[in-house]
């Protein structure tokens, strides 16, 4: 191994000692402030709305780049996940979509 390598794998584990850090940091530091946050009534609903937001932050950038495809099978899911309540099935569904729509629409 020449002195190049040395000096990557070095600052691949600084790299990752560093990130290590931030994301303890940043979890350790949540859980101390909502220790002292009263969880008054709205600060509940706001930490309950809290998975939606970042389920729907997730996915519409990716809906709205992919297209009517995406969104069909978007709405599959989302759709069968509110009838069934069962993850497994509102996946299934979403690809058996997307598969109906190559297949039949061309897309």
């Amino acid at each position: 191994m020449n002195n190049g390598d040395a000096l990557a794998d070095g600052l691949f584990l600084f790299a990752i000692l560093c990130m290590v850090t931030t994301t303890y940091a940043l979890r350790a530091s949540g859980y101390w402030i909502m220790g002292r946050v009263p969880l008054t009534p709205r600060v509940r609903r706001a930490l309950e709305s809290l998975p939606g937001a970042i389920i729907v932050s997730t996915i519409l950038p990716i809906a709205l780049q992919g297209g009517i495809p995406v969104a069909v099978c978007l709405v599959v899911s989302a759709l069968t996940m509110a009838i069934v309540r069962k993850d497994f099935v509102a996946v299934l569904f979403a690809v058996l979509a997307a598969a109906a729509l190559r297949n039949f629409a061309g897309f």
